[in-house]
């Protein structure tokens, strides 16, 4: 039980790393912390389950650090790069978000304890979930190390779309999850591992354009997710 739950722990050491790092003005380590952070974390689940390590602690400890790592961190890193130029607007943003975080972590919780919860509806988490929305609400840094003018009104807009995520967190907008997993075809398998070594390579050689081109891609696949599962619910 210790190996998953020392995940967590190095997961929550690097969400923390990245608010220090921000306040020392070394943004790009401090991003690139929080999305250690979230890699750590699609990883610490996956471990217990393979070592049969599952615990109610290492749920509890998990959910806490989520909050930490997809709440708190990319909020004050966001406000440390960008926000505070939009004065009081932007630290509100920071707040509406961190909130959207606990809320949204509150609210799966209580969805996993439901036993009347349709088994079909597992595919589907209510709302963008809280690792997604970290990596969605830095889209604005990843633009500003692309080059995009930093000032008072790259800042508001920002701000703005900070609280949009936020909402996304917390509404009841389905979302795809992929826990069922997808059988893919044989003769589609060596494609896709082709396709993964090339986002890898991407992500590797030219960081912030993938993570800018992913974010974007995210928020379009949003409204298929929606219509993907109105059409189940209604068969």
């Amino acid at each position: 039980m210790v190996v998953p739950n020392l995940i967590t722990v190095l997961a929550v050491c690097a969400g923390l790393s990245g608010i220090r790092l921000a306040f020392e003005q070394r943004f790009e380590l401090a991003v690139a912390m929080v999305l250690i952070a979230a890699l750590l974390d699609a990883v610490d689940g996956r471990v217990a389950r393979m070592l049969k390590a599952t615990s109610k602690f290492g749920e509890q400890m998990d959910s806490l650090a989520d909050i930490v790592n997809f709440g708190v961190a990319p909020a004050l890193v966001l406000y440390a790069y960008l926000l505070d130029r939009a004065g009081a607007f932007g630290w509100i943003a920071a707040l509406l978000f961190a909130i959207a975080c606990c809320l949204r972590l509150a609210r799966f919780n209580v969805m996993l304890e439901d036993p009347d919860r349709p088994a079909w509806k597992v595919d589907y988490f209510i709302g963008v979930p809280a690792p997604a929305g970290a990596l969605l609400v830095l889209l604005p840094i990843y633009l500003g190390f692309l080059g995009v003018p930093i000032g008072a009104p790259f800042a508001i807009a920002a701000s703005g779309f900070a609280v949009f995520v936020a909402l996304l967190m917390v509404s009841q907008l389905p979302v795809y999850s992929g826990k069922s997993g997808l059988r893919i075809r044989r003769d589609m398998v060596m494609p896709m591992i082709l396709g993964i070594v090339l986002y890898v390579a991407l992500l590797f050689s030219y960081s912030w354009q993938t993570m800018a081109a992913t974010a974007i891609a995210y928020l379009i696949f949003l409204p298929f997710s929606a219509v993907a599962y109105a059409r189940r619910e209604k068969r």
